[in-house]
């Protein structure tokens, strides 16, 4: 008897986010990346809000980067220090132009929520890479266009605490 098992197929996922990642450099635009951050994404902690963090992927704010089928990979600065990324595709939940919102959201998927941040959880600093800014962009939770009110929409604004360091924070505004 012949087995009538269909091949598995592959998520069309990392293939759009590539797509609509060389759309926007070829139209000029600046590609952003929503994330779901949980305990399998390497990011700077403290620019995560609400288990998620707008990521600019463009390549004047990349280095090193690889948008392979199960991770997007490439290093950043932030508040001038060079970090590594690594991002498992899956828990990318949107890709759109900063500029004009246009882009796609994808399912979120439910993860174990993210460990507290440490003082010893900081990423190791790597020398040398262009800076990235770190905006907000569409919080939508399903398939479908990413909207964007504002291509200006939140700026990282340094929040000051008594006795601790200043650390930025993201605001979203709706």
């Amino acid at each position: 008897m012949q087995s009538t098992q269909e091949p598995e197929v592959t998520s069309t996922r990392p293939y759009l986010i590539r797509a609509l990642h060389e759309w926007c450099c070829d139209n000029g635009l600046t590609p952003f990346v929503t994330v779901s951050v949980d305990n399998s994404v390497q990011v700077p902690r403290e620019y995560v809000k609400d288990d998620e963090i707008v990521l600019n992927i463009g390549f004047d704010a990349t280095t090193s980067l690889n948008m392979g089928n199960d991770y997007l990979e490439f290093k950043a600065r932030f508040s001038g220090a060079v970090r590594d990324i690594m991002v498992p595709i899956d828990n990318i939940i949107a890709i759109f132009a900063r500029e004009n919102g246009q882009g796609m959201a994808f399912p979120k998927v439910d993860r174990p929520k993210i460990a507290p941040l440490k003082k010893d959880d900081a990423a190791p600093v790597v020398k040398s890479a262009p800076a990235m800014t770190t905006v907000d962009g569409p919080g939508a939770q399903g398939g479908g266009k990413a909207d964007v009110e504002s291509p200006q929409s939140v700026v990282t604004k340094p929040t000051k605490a008594p006795t601790q360091v200043n650390k930025p924070t993201l605001t979203r505004i709706k």
